[in-house]
């Protein structure tokens, strides 16, 4: 497990408390919230299983917890595909959207998944205090993110782009954005590992240090939440070695 691994690297972990309902609000529509307790949706992606409602708030309650603490929240399911009325893509209730929303702070919000995070730029779309970036592999699900437009930076790569591409990119993007930010929020997802079978780009678990450098760099106050990755093997290592570039790059982690 991912939390044992970094345990072992001296890493603490605190136990967030499930969101409630006004914080799920906050971002979402009472249908929704009402679907996702009584399981009334169906989604291919999205099972129905038992206690649903506690874990999908519980990992909203871990981005709320990170955004305090600057911190990472490693709980699932992901966010990032759920959007104000929908949800989607393994994704219930949008956790780095509900954390950011509750902040009130001018935010950028970068999203490393290797897919598009709908639900996020959907929510927070013409949002003055907001800019989403998001670089994910193009034509893939959910087939959005093809192009950038009001507050969202959208940067489709090939598929096995690289290191070098993928860093290129991604300070193009930060060039882009500008510096104008109260905190910075990762949608962390490592499913761009070379040998993730869902949306590869080509990386090495070296390069998510650069990654965490590049983001560091901005040196603002950063949390950030787990989204994808479905290699398990490479999921403590790749996260070790984000953290690792975070800090020396600047980023103000940690309490």
């Amino acid at each position: 497990m991912l939390k044992d691994y970094l345990e072992r690297l001296g890493f603490s972990f605190r136990e967030p408390e499930p969101a409630r309902d006004e914080e799920i609000l906050s971002v979402h529509t009472p249908d929704l919230l009402r679907r996702v307790k009584t399981g009334d949706f169906y989604d291919p992606d999205c099972p129905v299983y038992p206690n649903l409602e506690f874990h999908a708030k519980l990992a909203v309650g871990g981005a709320i917890l990170a955004q305090k603490v600057h911190g990472f929240s490693i709980l699932r399911p992901p966010g990032h595909h759920a959007g104000p009325d929908f949800l989607g893509g393994f994704c219930y209730f949008n956790n780095i959207a509900v954390a950011v929303r509750l902040s009130g702070k001018k935010t950028l919000i970068v999203d490393i998944d290797g897919h598009h995070g709908n639900g996020t730029e959907a929510i927070f779309l013409d949002d003055p205090k907001i800019t989403y970036v998001s670089l994910h592999r193009m034509y893939n699900y959910p087939g959005t993110g093809h192009r950038s437009y009001a507050n969202a930076i959208n940067v489709p790569l090939p598929p096995r782009c690289g290191r070098e591409k993928y860093v290129e990119a991604l300070e193009g993007a930060l060039e882009q954005a500008g510096r104008d930010y109260e905190e910075l929020a990762i949608s962390v997802g490592f499913d761009t590992y070379k040998d993730d079978p869902l949306a590869s780009l080509g990386l090495e678990v070296s390069d998510y240090y650069d990654i965490g450098y590049v983001l560091g760099s901005l040196k603002l106050p950063t949390f950030c939440v787990l989204e994808g990755g479905y290699v398990p093997e490479i999921m403590g290592p790749a996260a070790q070695a984000f953290i690792a570039g975070l800090k020396e790059g600047g980023a103000i982690t940690g309490p």
